[in-house]
């Protein structure tokens, strides 16, 4: 017998909430979400959906932090597998990126329905810093720069990374030049000797 809706787990009723939000913004955009939405579309009661997220900015937040922790944890797994040279690992940083990028798309949507929020700017510049230390610390055995510089670098690679995604989403490069440009400029930078 299947269990029913009203026997999940706190966590479990949390996780179904944010797989439902997922799917909404996917369908209908950051705009089609609101908890009243959430609560119909995940077939819970309103107070449910309120007791878990409280208010909108709090839903849209949680679904940003999962969405990056997922995005992370893609990354993460590339490069534990990745063979250990520079190329390699660039070209792993790059697919895995890109391959987010595109699998996610919902993360963007949401971000820029968070814009002005000042939780989601502080949430924002914690996920990059966790993000661009992870970057910094699987290239740093291949730089030739001191570890300030390489992990400045990586934010400037970042950015690069967020507008090629942007060009790659609307259909103005393919997956292997976006992979291609990124890997180059990561390569780029590891061959770098300023800051050393």
């Amino acid at each position: 017998m299947a269990t029913t809706p009203s026997r999940l787990s706190r966590q479990a009723r949390r996780e179904q909430l944010l797989d439902t939000a997922v799917a909404i913004v996917r369908a209908h955009g950051a705009d089609g979400l609101t908890l009243v939405t959430l609560a119909e579309e995940a077939g819970v009661s309103r107070p449910i959906a309120y007791d878990h997220f409280a208010t909108r900015p709090g839903l849209l937040l949680a679904l940003y932090r999962r969405l990056d922790e997922r995005h992370r944890a893609a990354i993460t797994r590339a490069l534990q597998d990745a063979a250990p040279s520079a190329g390699e690992i660039a070209r792993v940083i790059s697919v895995a990126y890109f391959a987010c990028a595109t699998a996610m798309p919902e993360l963007g949507a949401v971000s820029a329905a968070l814009r002005g929020n000042p939780e989601v700017e502080a949430l924002q510049r914690e996920l990059a810093d966790s993000y661009t230390d992870l970057m910094a610390a699987a290239l740093l055995p291949y730089s030739r720069l001191a570890p300030s510089a390489l992990r400045l670098g990586c934010v400037g690679m970042l950015g690069a990374a967020e507008a090629i995604a942007a060009e790659l989403n609307r259909d103005r490069a393919t997956d292997d030049e976006a992979v291609t440009a990124l890997t180059d400029a990561i390569l780029g930078l590891l061959n770098t000797t300023a800051g050393r």
